[in-house]
Formats: C-alpha cells, structure tokens, sequence
C-alpha cells in the first residue's frame, strides 16, 4: 500500500489564480481576430419549418456566413450526432432518430438551433438573425414522460425510444406472491438544470490544413474523434484542448451542436470563430439531469428480509438522444439497483420516452443517485408500514459477506455497512433525535430525521495513462488524461507523484486537456479521475526508476541490482552519493541520455470500485409556511484509502450540495406547450448559502482490493446519498400530520399545500 506523505493536508494550489481572477476558461483566451457566432433558435417546441430571407441576413453589415442545416450537408458535413443506444428486451436495438446539429425541416424542442451566423461583432449577428423569416407550421407537442402522444420520431412509435429490462421477471413475479410482506412507492425525480458557473462555449480556428477547436469540456479526445467524423477529417487533422474548466457535473462530458457548427464555419471562412452561450441559452440547451418516474416494490419474509426488489421506470429523454442519454437509466443505473442489501431475485424495466424538451442525459451521479433514491425511498416506507427502525430494517439486510455478486452481475469487492451506519448513527445523535423532536412541537414546528445508505459503481474507461517529463530547469511535468473541471486535479496528482517519489511538489506541472500534447485520454467522468489518474502515474514512476537504474550503477560505479530507490533518492551499496529524480535526469541530460528523460506508461484498474456510505439528514417543517430546514446533516463514507482528505471532504459538500439542491428548490418546469418557464434565475431556483447547513463528515474505510492503492472514488458521493437522506427526513416530519406522499422539490407551496389537503387538517 502506498504511504502518503503530509502533504495530503496541501492548499488547493488551483484556488490562487481562481479566487484572484487569474483562472483562464474558454471565453478567456479566443483568438484576439475571432468572429463571434449566434445561433437562431427554434421558439417552438414541435413544427415544421422554412427559413426564408437568407440572402438578407447574408448581405446584413458585418456578417461572414449564415449556415443552415443545407449549407452543412451541400459542404459535406455528417449531419447527424452520434448517440449510444441501449438493447431491447426483445433482443432490438433502441431507437436511434437522426439528431441533427443544425435542425432540418422539424424542430422538436424550444432552442433547438436552426441557422448559425457569424459577424464581426455578436450584436451584429444577433441583428442578422432578426431578418431571417420564419414559416412555422405547430404540431401538438408530447410532454408527458408516458408512451403515447404526437410521434416525435418515426422510428420510436408512441415515443418509446427504448424498452429494457435486467433480472428474473418472473422469479420476481414469484417471489412477490409468496411475499409475508409487500410494500410499494410511487416516485417523481425532478428534471433539474446543471447550471454550471461558467456557461458551455468554444472557439475554432483552421489553418488551411488543421482545425485547433477549444472547448469547456470533460475530456478532448472524443470530441477530437467526432468533429473530425462529423466534418471528413483524419483524427490527426484536428486538434481539440480544453483551459480552466468552470463545473461540468457530467453535462460537459458529452458532444453539441455548436462544436459541430463553428467548427465547420472556421473551416469555411479561414477565420477563428467563437460562440458562448448566455444563461438562458445555457438552460434551454445544456443536457438536463433526473427526470423520471417510478413505481418501486420491496417484497419481505416474515423475519423482514427483502426477497425481492422491482421498478419499473419511465425515463425522459428529452427530443433527441444525447450522447449517453439512453443507459443512464438503464444500463448504469442498475449497476446499484439493489444497494448495500442482500437481494438476489431482482426485476427493473425502463421505458426511455422522448419529449418536447432539451435532452436528459448525465449529471452528478449519473444513475446512481437516482437508483439509490428510489430504493431508500422504498426502505423507509417500509419501516414506517412494517413498523420498525428504519435503521434496524437496514441493519437486517445489509451485504455482510464479501465479495458479493449483485443480482445486476456487480461484484463488490469490501465493504463493512453495518459499521458505516452504526458510526453515522453516533455522529448524527440519532438517539437524541426524539428530545429534539418534542422541543421543535412545543415550538410548533415539525421535525424529521431521513437515513440514506448508498453505494456507487464507479464508471468510465478503466484505463488511463500517463507521461512524466523531466526539464532542463529542474521542473517535472505530468501529463495527464483526465481533466478537472474544478476538482482539485492538480493539487491531488502533484501531491501524489511527490509522495512517491520526493519531487517537489511546487516543481512540479500538471498538464491536461490539450489531445496534440496527450495522445490519448478517459477523461474525467464516473469518479474515475483520482483512481485511474494515480495508478498510471505509480506505473509510470516505476517505470521511469527501472529506467534510470541501469544508468545510475554506471555513474556510481556499481551493479544495478544494488541500487534501490526510496524517501526520494537513489541508493547503493558502496557508494555516497543518493541523487533525487531530478539530480538523476540533470546527470543523465549531461550524459545525453535524453531517452531517459520522457516516459510513458499505461495501466488498467483490474477491477471496479464501489464507494459507499450513509447520510442523515435532520429538517424541520413550518407548518404555518411550508418552510423546509435542514437543520443538521452527517456523512459517513467509505472510500477506501484517501489520497487528499480535505479534497475528498469538498467534494462531499459540493455533492450534497447539489442533492440538497434538487430536494429543496430546483426544478425545470416546462408548460403544456413545451416552453421552458424556468429559463432564467429569476424564475429556477438555486441553492444559496443559508440554505445549506454545516456538514459533519467522517469516514469508516475499507482499502478497495480493484486497484492496488486501495481507493475509491468520491466525486459523486454526496449527491448519490443526499436526496433520499433529506426526502425521508420531510416524510418523517410530516407523517405526523397524515401526510402519506412527498416528492421533490419540498418548496414552501408544495409542502404547505399537502399539509392543507392531508386528511384530517381542517379540523
């Protein structure tokens, strides 16, 4: 097992240049020359439609190009994005439509991009995309996540674009009817907007030769691959980086439109090209997260054990499919379908409904969080019905015996749950729990404390690589395939590869996000980064000491079996001299044993990691406004060995933030017509500061056996556990005035309104 030194206590150096201004994201560094391009959007969530008035907008002052979805096709261009689909349960593929990067005849949602113009200045294009005219023909949208409605697509009759299904139906079916005890629960998951801090953007340029586009994004290399598809140009024709990313919660992860179509007008015009979006483009537009309904069944023996577990799902996913729109809800969610309890006869079927809405795809969690909210939801109904401790009903079915295979085909390798919720148990006070609720009625208020026991699958590619660079001014350069987008990246692996080897930690550079200067990268997505990132860099740090050794016994004079490398230096016997790496590669650059100063490694985690944990959430109810409270809020976690504690600890906060946002005040509301009427923060909620409580977070690690530093990742732990913790604690709290049914967001009006039309609450 790795040691890691004190440096695991180190500074966010990132924070310097971000909280002084200095941070570089992609509206910073454009080319000074670039065009500005605006895309005219559709107003309409479903019609047909003609452009007309072109040749106007063509000749308007200051403008270089209109393009439409014609002009793209005319130059050559793919027209359609490519997306993942799933496998029927009938053995079919999903429904794949056509997704066009600029729309075609049909418009299916509100902000749908229709014609792209640049001009000399973005006011100038705004003005040219206001003499475009615009022959609408409405169709009746589909808005409801049913099948059913207008066709959005041919290919996906009643707009079900896919039907899939994991586990025994009828061994379910079965073991439902033999049940001692059946408990069901209807559940909404409400559609939110990621909201990143900085707004989705990129800028192009072309040489004649090759395109250099620059975008906010998750990781280059794939959208290096799908521009150059897209556009008839080798992979080594395009060049993608990414700079100082503002968030991206998953939602940057995947391709748009707008990539696609600036970089097709760089190419046509020979100029740089560059496109930001406003917030209310950002809303309209950007991949949205949730957005579905389920109905979930636990059945129970007499001695309340779960002996079966089903759901059945309908998922919205908006007009189109995103790029990993459709196993979000399906393929990886279930990774968690059945949680830290020991169910092996498990049955889920998930119905993906297309809509008059932006798309659905991933965002903090993807799945997971919504997997484990339905199945915690579940538990504490059936605590309430059976009449038992939600704790004590958790405790009878927790996994106790490792490694464990799921009933959807996991393999969880360690974990001790019980020990997770007994610690969080103590830290929450849960004992203490009833004297505070009897002090919050005597002040007429309603208090209520929710448990959420979660687990995560971590995703993504499990390879990764990595290349170490020593330079002539005594600095080392990592070069990473990951990319942060605010996580900490380059504090945690220059922390890591100084722990190992005794560089420096402030000689030491992280270079990411640039496909020209790494050849091949995962990206940042699934809480990967940490995990794949450090084994790649041990791997290449061993092997970049394998390759200095032999030089090293002939400047020391000695057989190379007898150097050895440790607490930073080279050692052999019979000799004094202990040289650090970098005193290593200033005597091998003097020896002109450049070969030795650039290594390259790649590695692949044997085997996925499962962090888990448990959160409590204490709230208190005004029945007199509705007002929800989180009063008190503890985590405890298993992540296995912890790189950086306090990065770990943050991204915790960052997590439950977001979950705390969902459950209290976010929600994307379209109205029957398909217009977005949370489009702006006037009208979309966020969370603020004083609707967050402190946090108490500790942890309770077991050293994961899939990688050989013991980790787990941590990046979406919280919100994975957040939104059930505080939604059981609303329901805890209300049940005492009869009400039987809460779903997000516990917004003052939503909670008022049920405790007016509980049963009883007239009198």
């Amino acid at each position: 097992m790795t040691k890691f030194g004190d440096s695991q206590t180190t500074n966010r150096r990132e924070d310097v240049r971000f909280l002084t201004g200095a941070g570089r994201y992609i509206d910073d560094v454009p080319p000074a020359d670039a065009l500005r391009a605006f895309f005219l959007r559709s107003p309409m969530a479903h019609a047909d439609f003609t452009l007309t008035d072109l040749e106007d907008a063509r000749a308007a002052p200051g403008v270089h190009l209109v393009l439409t979805a014609e002009d793209l096709e005319a130059a050559g261009v793919k027209l359609g994005m490519e997306a993942i689909t799933v496998r029927n349960r009938d053995g079919s593929n999903g429904a794949a439509p056509l997704r066009p990067i600029l729309a075609k005849g049909r418009v299916r949602f509100v902000g749908e991009a229709m014609a792209l113009i640049v001009a000399d200045t973005l006011a100038a294009a705004r003005d040219a995309s206001e003499m475009i005219g615009l022959d609408l023909k409405e169709r009746a949208p589909h808005m409801a996540i049913t099948p059913g409605g207008p066709d959005l697509h041919s290919e996906a009759p009643d707009n079900v674009a896919y039907d899939w299904a994991l586990g025994d139906e009828a061994a379910t079916r079965e073991a439902f009817a033999k049940a001692a005890h059946r408990v069901s629960i209807d559940l909404e998951d409400n559609r939110v907007i990621v909201n990143s801090m900085e707004p989705r953007g990129a800028w192009a340029t072309w040489d004649g030769t090759r395109l250099h586009v620059a975008i906010g994004s998750q990781g280059v290399w794939g959208h290096r691959d799908r521009i150059a598809t897209a556009l008839g140009l080798d992979a080594d024709a395009v060049h993608v980086t990414t700079p100082d990313v503002g968030g991206g919660f998953g939602m940057k992860a995947m391709a748009y439109p707008e990539y696609f179509a600036i970089s097709q007008a760089t190419r046509m015009l020979g100029k740089p090209v560059r496109w930001i979006a406003d917030r209310s483009e950002s809303m309209q537009t950007d991949n949205a997260g949730r957005d579905l309904t389920s109905t979930a069944e636990l059945a129970f023996d007499k001695d309340l054990k779960i002996t079966a577990y089903r759901v059945m799902i309908h998922s919205n996913l908006g007009a189109y499919n995103s790029q990993f729109g459709q196993p979000i809800q399906s393929e990886v969610s279930s990774k968690v379908l059945t949680g830290l309890y020991d169910v092996q006869t498990a049955f889920v079927n998930t119905k993906g409904i297309y809509t008059n809405t932006a798309q659905v795809d991933a965002y903090r969690g993807a799945g997971r969080p919504e997997a484990i909210y339905t199945l915690e939801r579940c538990m504490d109904a059936a605590a309430r019905q059976l009449g038992v401790d939600p704790i004590d009903l958790r405790m009878r079915n927790f996994i106790r015996d490792f490694p464990y295979k799921t009933a959807s085909g996991e393999l969880y390798d360690v974990g001790d749950f019980p020990r997770v919720l007994n610690r969080l148990a103590r830290e929450a006070d849960v004992a203490g729990f009833p004297a505070r609720k009897a002090e919050a009625a005597k002040r007429g208020k309603l208090r209520g404390l929710g448990i959420c026991c979660y687990i995560e699958a971590i995703l993504g590619d499990p390879t990764e690589g990595a290349t170490v660079e020593f330079n002539e001014d005594g600095t080392v350069t990592l070069y990473v395939g990951t990319q942060s987008t605010g996580q900490g990246h380059e504090t945690v692996y220059a922390q890591f590869l100084s722990d190992r080897t005794g560089i420096p930690f402030d000689r030491i550079i992280i270079v990411q996000g640039d496909s020209d200067r790494i050849a091949q990268g995962g990206g940042t997505g699934g809480s990967r980064s940490v995990t794949t990132q450090s084994v790649a860099t041990m791997a290449v740090m061993d092997k970049t000491i394998a390759a200095f050794t032999p030089f090293l016994a002939d400047e020391l004079g000695v057989e190379a079996g007898k150097i050895s490398f440790a607490d930073g230096t080279f050692r052999a016997e019979g000799s004094n001299r202990t040289p650090t790496l970098i005193e290593a590669a200033d005597l091998a650059r003097a020896a002109g044993r450049l070969d030795l100063l650039r290594q390259s490694e790649r590695s692949t985690l044997p085997a996925r990691s499962y962090p888990n944990g448990a959160h409590a959430a204490e709230v208190e109810v005004d029945p007199e406004t509705g007002v929800v409270k989180v009063l008190r809020y503890t985590v405890t976690d298993d992540f296995g060995a912890l790189m950086h504690p306090r990065l770990a600890e943050g991204q915790v906060h960052g997590g439950v933030a977001q979950g705390l946002g969902q459950a209290l005040v976010e929600h994307a509301f379209y109205d029957e017509t398909g217009q977005l009427i949370t489009a702006t923060f006037m009208d979309y909620a966020m969370p603020r500061a004083d609707d967050m409580p402190m946090i108490t977070f500790t942890t309770e690690s077991v050293p994961s056996t899939a990688n050989p530093l013991g980790m787990k990742g941590c990046g979406e732990a919280g919100t994975v556990g957040s939104m059930a913790s505080v939604a059981n604690a609303v329901r805890d709290a209300l049940a005492a005035r009869g009400v039987e049914k809460v779903d997000m967001p516990f917004t003052p009006l939503r909670v008022w309104t049920w405790l007016q039309e509980a049963p009883g609450a007239a009198a």
